[in-house]
């Protein structure tokens, strides 16, 4: 499994981890820090890992809007965790990560879904963040 793939997956984790114990993002991602230090078992938090998750609590309001704005049918809160997490970090990998393709941010977002979430759930985590990518230009210009 390539570097950034494990990062992503990491990133994912963390941002459940938080959403679930309705915890800070960072707070979270310190405590994996931490672990990592204290226990051989446990990989270290790689750098990329650690952009996706600090770029995404840096956003974290406009990332919730964008979500809630363009997800037809369903409410942030209403939404599955595991979805609502991947599109998080979808998102913010799509938008603000110039380094990463579009392509590679959406497919990356669905790769997680296809192993993380439900059969419907690719295929809904595709099209918003396609609609993102869409209006990326006009949102990367409201977000300055």
């Amino acid at each position: 499994m390539a570097a950034r793939n494990k990062a992503r997956k990491r990133a994912f984790q963390i941002l459940f981890e938080a959403d679930q114990r309705g915890a800070d993002v960072q707070s979270v991602l310190a405590d994996w820090m931490r672990h990592a230090r204290t226990d051989s078992r446990q990989p270290p938090v790689n750098e990329y890992t650690l952009e996706l998750v600090e770029g995404y609590a840096d956003h974290i309001e406009r990332i919730d809007e964008l979500i809630s704005t363009y997800s037809v049918g369903w409410t942030l809160d209403r939404m599955p965790v595991v979805d609502r997490n991947i599109l998080r970090l979808g998102a913010y990998e799509l938008i603000w990560v110039d380094a990463t393709p579009d392509a590679v941010a959406i497919d990356e977002a669905v790769q997680l879904a296809k192993e993380f979430s439900t059969d419907d759930s690719p295929a809904f985590v595709n099209g918003l963040l396609g609609r993102l990518k869409e209006l990326k230009p006009s949102l990367r210009r409201d977000a300055q």
